[in-house]
């Protein structure tokens, strides 16, 4: 047995549309060892999903085409193969996790059927082989009380939580290879730890290879033996992961090492005018019980919170996933019931229907954490950004809205001749720009940021980061900024809320939180997002 378990060699694919033929990967060799762990790293739109996806054959044909390469994975040519052998490697040899868990978990399937079907396909395990199976892995991957979650829906987790049973469906099966797409994009970052030492001990006791796409290359130091650096479609820089990081020897991967937010937040300013404002917000989600289904307690996602944000001001809202930040972005902006007052430029909204909602609608935009999830697959991207002023600016003709379109493409860093495209031929980070744009063409005043640059490598981060900044500063937009990301919240917050459970645990001045926190709570986070020493907070189960 050779100790090489999957040769690429010499791949290239191109995709063909309208005439037109485009090359995403160009040439690109690379192995991984049995046992091995290899990241692939680079900017959005640098190839690196591609080429994964070539591996199982996952691309669109016959729009996506191989003019040239082999992949060889145990000895046999993936690229040669018949539908039925490739069918038994995939999801039993080779698995993968996906970057958006949104658009790969069936949302009409609960979280025990969707695992326990992966059993039975590749191992015949049914009944309570698989649900006790399925609980062992929903236990690895940090999902807390895994018995109240298998009758869960997709729609029903938070981010994280989504991406743990991706996680656990990958690992179902043991495979040789896990191909792990950004598969921790979406946690915060203890649990990233987590989830990383998991893998590894996987690896370890397995033999297990893993191909590890990210942009993060603080991961990479963390788990990956070999490094590969890609960009425009070919791989410029190779080697031991310690050399790499030690001596770069490629402009590119230098410009990689030395991307990150940078930049200081406004200045906090409390005479600056109120735009939205809390007092005792409570949501609190019923759990129902027996024949008659009545209502034995409660899920308290976000319980008692106070909070103040004025215009030109940014709020940062950090905790673990679950810890109910999102939730508490969706109730101030009235997409989910909750209790207390909220008052949005001096209108008291909480009991505001739809209906009443709706004129506000415009100055009150929203960025999602999953940018192909809220972007339509079947409308063009002029279209997507162009619906809110259709909806909101009925007076602007076509050209007008046109050339609005084009412009706030080009603010967030996109080609405005790109908007005839449709979402699926973007990369994920390039997604996460059409979104912010989409909000950003109504000139809002209230804007709720939920993990936006989650989805965007490090160089692309700090200029989305410097755009949300340039665009406040112009526009006096007020942001409630809801991140795992404690760096990107240090660059863009001079606010900060610490969430855990529902509750406020710390909040205050982001700088005196970051430099002296007060909880031990938050000096956990903190020592996990800068490798600062741990303190000894048991960490949340999801």
């Amino acid at each position: 047995m050779t100790d090489t378990l999957l040769s690429v060699r010499n791949l290239s694919v191109a995709f063909h549309q309208g005439g037109r033929t485009s090359t995403a990967v160009d040439d690109v060799s690379f192995d991984i060892k049995r046992g091995e762990v290899v990241a692939l790293v680079g900017e959005s739109g640098s190839g690196k999903s591609v080429s994964a996806n070539s591996i199982l054959k996952l691309l669109p044909y016959p729009a996506a085409s191989h003019p040239g390469g082999e992949i060889v994975f145990n000895g046999k040519d993936l690229m040669t193969v018949s539908d039925a052998e490739l069918r038994k490697v995939r999801g039993n040899d080779i698995t993968m996790i996906f970057q958006e868990p949104m658009t790969s978990l069936n949302p009409l399937h609960s979280i025990e059927r969707q695992i326990a079907e992966i059993l039975d396909l590749h191992q015949g395990i049914t009944g309570a082989a698989a649900r006790t199976r399925v609980l062992e892995l929903l236990n690895q991957v940090g999902i807390r009380e895994p018995e109240k979650r298998l009758a869960a829906y997709p729609h029903e987790l938070s981010g994280g939580q989504r991406q743990r049973v991706m996680i656990a469906m990958a690992l179902a099966n043991r495979p040789e290879l896990l191909i792990a797409d950004e598969p921790t994009t979406a946690l915060d970052v203890t649990v990233q730890a987590q989830i990383l030492e998991l893998l590894k001990k996987l690896k370890d006791e397995h033999g297990m290879s893993m191909l590890f796409i990210t942009h993060d290359l603080g991961i990479v130091r963390k788990i990956a033996d070999r490094v590969c650096v890609m960009t425009k479609g070919k791989i410029v820089e190779t080697g031991p992961t310690a050399e790499i990081f030690a001596n770069p020897q490629h402009a590119y991967t230098r410009h990689l090492l030395a991307s990150e937010p940078k930049g200081v937040p406004p200045v906090s300013d409390t005479s600056k005018p109120v735009v939205i404002e809390a007092r005792d917000m409570k949501v609190w989600f019923p759990i129902k019980a027996g024949f008659l289904r009545k209502v034995v307690d409660h899920v308290k996602a976000v319980d008692g919170i106070d909070l103040t944000l004025r215009a030109g001001q940014t709020l940062g809202v950090v905790g673990e996933s679950g810890s109910g930040k999102t939730t508490l972005g969706l109730a101030l902006t009235r997409l989910i019931s909750s209790k207390g007052r909220i008052s949005f430029i001096g209108n008291e909204i909480a009991g505001y229907s739809f209906t009443q909602m709706r004129p506000l609608r415009n100055r009150m935009q929203i960025v999602f954490q999953d940018p192909f999830g809220s972007l339509s697959p079947r409308m063009a991207v002029s279209d997507i950004v162009a619906e809110g002023l259709k909806v909101h600016e009925p007076g602007l003709s076509s050209r007008e809205r046109d050339a609005r379109v084009a412009a706030a493409l080009e603010e967030v860093g996109l080609d405005a001749a790109t908007r005839w495209r449709y979402p699926h031929e973007f990369s994920g980070g390039q997604r996460q720009r059409i979104a912010i744009a989409r909000a950003m063409v109504l000139k809002p005043q209230f804007v709720m940021l939920d993990e936006p640059t989650s989805a965007l490598d490090m160089s692309v981060q700090a200029q989305v980061v410097d755009l949300l900044r340039d665009l406040q500063a112009r526009h006096a937009l007020a942001y409630l900024f809801i991140s795992h990301d404690l760096k990107v919240v240090r660059a863009l917050a001079n606010d900060m809320i610490v969430m855990r459970l529902g509750k406020v645990v710390e909040q205050g001045p982001s700088e005196r939180i970051f430099t002296a926190p007060q909880e031990d709570y938050t000096k956990a986070l903190m020592a996990a997002a800068f490798n600062m020493e741990a303190v000894d907070v048991p960490a949340i189960r999801q």
